[in-house]
């Protein structure tokens, strides 16, 4: 894995100062900027190229999901994990809707935070468990399954796979089918699903019972 730049969001400082001095002894990150709401991010992003933001969702000024969704409008490719409180629950769905590929507690361990990077900088998605159970309780309102075409029994393989974060070219040797393969069926998941990212597919599944959270 290349080195990493990432951009740290949040309005406590000692939180940033923390955390960039832990990831910053990670041999995979590179440069780790810092900024206390979703203006300075904004800002910085036109200064710094970064490959992922470890994004806060409550802020002044602008909140992370203002943030995140203005972010990936001018960075189509950056990849964000959302740093939550358990009282931001209402705020979870709105971060799925504007793009994140990843959730994590604040309270998480440093261990989870890495574990998080790594795998949302290599394509896949990371729930922290109990973030991903609070998300299926707040949109299981919803008991109807989307309008779509029948998903088959081989594209159901495959979405079990995406929802234990697993990448194609993993996807492809567990299935032994080619990569090319596995990318068309993911392509034909979202459609199906009408799901605009990974996060939205696994939210799909678990809510009609392609997968389940252990």
């Amino acid at each position: 894995m290349k080195k990493l730049s990432i951009y740290l969001v949040d309005d406590h400082a000692l939180f940033r100062e923390g955390l960039r001095f832990l990831l910053s002894g990670l041999d995979f990150v590179g440069e780790v900027y810092e900024a206390a709401n979703g203006h300075e991010f904004l800002e910085g992003l036109k200064q710094h190229s970064v490959d992922l933001a470890l994004l806060d969702i409550e802020m002044p000024g602008m909140n992370g999901i203002q943030a995140a969704r203005l972010a990936r409008e001018t960075c189509p490719g950056l990849k964000i994990i959302t740093l939550t409180m358990y009282s931001d629950e209402n705020y979870c769905a709105s971060m799925v809707e504007s793009g994140a590929n990843g959730f994590l507690l604040k309270n998480s361990g440093f261990a989870e935070v890495k574990r998080a990077i790594e795998q949302v900088a290599t394509g896949n998605n990371y729930f922290s468990q109990e973030v991903l159970q609070r998300l299926v309780r707040q949109m299981s309102a919803d008991k109807t399954k989307k309008v779509g075409h029948e998903i088959t029994g081989r594209e159901a393989e495959v979405l079990q796979y995406i929802c234990q974060g697993l990448s194609n070219a993993v996807i492809s040797e567990k299935l032994q089918i080619s990569k090319r393969t596995v990318d068309k069926h993911r392509e034909n998941l979202l459609e199906k699903t009408r799901s605009k990212n990974a996060v939205e597919l696994v939210l799909y599944a678990i809510r009609n019972g392609y997968f389940s959270v252990q």
